[in-house]
């Protein structure tokens, strides 16, 4: 006959467990300081990048009107959806992208004085740098602006790094001065070659705060990811993870830079693509090094154009929503955009994509959250995940919010919740 047991007896003390807690006290800080998760705001789907003496207030709607253009002389909207092999969701997506062009055409909009704007003599890159932080707050005053905008200045190597930093002062200085930074402000270092030149961008943030009068911590900026140098440096390490750490958290993104990266390679021109097995290396590497970092991903872009003749208009939309695509089903939400044209694949293709899944996700949340279906058992993590993926869809406008709640039994609110269970612990405590 077995002994009786004690169910309240243990054999650990106190101080055991003190014991453990001091020895794993360093595990802790770095899990909440180094990997805090995300945040739980808005992520862009795209970066739209224009040469920034080109920047009017009213570019997002001459964009967004001359991508409508462009779908009404192929046919319209659902003529498009199937040409690149979307003809199933026409009825649904046409609808949605139509007004996304209307109401939002651009969701994030670089100003770009590196590669796009070129080099210029001081006095006129001067005075552009001042005319584009006065052109961005007019169009945040108007409410025209894009939910993000902001600037790429040129890189920190020798040749262009006083260039740069000139063109980054004049900019914030001139946009300081003319009231509160915008909320989605976004400033882009390309070109990154070494975790010092990010440790050097994050002194210039500190120093613009002090002279600027503005909140510690209020700058934060994107690494573009376009040398092999952050993918394995010269003593073997990798600085792409490194420099997410030596930044004091003012890291926001990382891009992938498609062109220069491949040449950096010597992949030849007429290889260099986002699909090359070279790019999804390097990307895969990025991938990891951000994993839980709350610092977000951006794929790159095509520099194939849908203008011109009507086969390569076509040929080139059909690569575009592919390649959009294929970036979301690898976890890159975001993805570089050069000219108007590009915006109806990338937005077709993307509403394709939360689309397509929604149904089931909304089920499995719907299960998760009030036991609809005893044949699923997700567990929290995948909850989370199922969150995610349908709060994305929301933002970009992919699914309405009726449709969630239809769905899902669920209000936005609920999801946003359980897709950043950290931010939802962080709105009771201040509450």
């Amino acid at each position: 006959m077995a002994a009786s047991v004690d169910r309240s007896s243990a054999t650990l003390r106190e101080d055991d467990f003190a014991d453990i807690d001091a020895r794993l006290a360093g595990t802790d800080a770095l899990l909440a300081t180094a990997y805090p998760g995300d945040d739980g705001s808005r992520q862009p789907v795209h970066t739209l990048y224009v040469p920034a003496d080109r920047f009017t207030p009213d570019l997002p709607a001459r964009f967004g009107a001359e991508a409508a253009a462009a779908v009404d002389a192929f046919g319209g909207m659902a003529a498009l959806a199937d040409a690149v092999g979307l003809g199933h969701l026409a009825g649904e997506l046409a609808p949605l992208v139509d007004a996304k062009l209307q109401r939002e055409p651009i969701e994030d909009l670089r100003l770009d004085f590196e590669d796009g704007y070129g080099a210029r003599p001081d006095d006129e890159e001067d005075a552009d740098a001042i005319l584009a932080a006065e052109r961005v707050a007019d169009a945040v005053a108007a409410g025209v602006a894009p939910p993000f905008i902001g600037i790429r200045f040129k890189c920190f190597e020798a040749p262009t790094r006083r260039r740069g930093i000139r063109t980054l002062d004049r900019f914030l200085t001139t946009l300081a001065a003319a009231g509160p930074l915008p909320d989605g402000l976004v400033l882009t270092l390309p070109k990154v070659t070494t975790v010092a030149q990010v440790e050097a961008m994050v002194e210039l943030c500190e120093r613009f705060e002090e002279r600027l009068g503005l909140a510690p911590g209020r700058l934060r900026f994107e690494v573009q990811m376009e040398t092999p140098q952050l993918i394995v440096a010269a003593d073997g390490s990798i600085p792409v993870a490194t420099l997410l750490h030596r930044a004091n958290g003012r890291v926001s993104a990382l891009h992938y830079g498609t062109y220069d990266y491949s040449a950096s390679l010597q992949i030849a021109a007429a290889h260099q693509s986002m699909e090359h097995p070279a790019a999804d290396y390097a990307k895969q590497v990025m991938q990891v090094a951000v994993a839980e970092t709350g610092v977000r991903l951006s794929d790159g872009s095509t520099n194939v154009i849908p203008v011109g003749d009507p086969a390569h208009v076509r040929g080139a939309w059909q690569l575009h929503a592919r390649l959009v695509r294929r970036s979301l089903e690898r976890g890159y939400y975001q993805g570089w955009d050069l000219h108007a044209a590009q915006l109806p694949t990338r937005y077709l293709a993307t509403y394709a994509f939360y689309r397509e899944g929604f149904a089931a996700a909304a089920r499995r949340l719907d299960n998760y959250l009030h036991g609809s279906d005893a044949t699923i058992m997700d567990e929290p993590a995948t909850a989370r995940a199922l969150a995610r993926f349908v709060v994305r869809g929301l933002e970009c406008g992919a699914i309405t919010e009726v449709e969630v709640r239809d769905a899902a039994a669920a209000a936005p609110a609920e999801l946003i919740r359980l897709a950043h269970p950290k931010l939802a612990v962080s709105e009771e405590e201040t509450s």
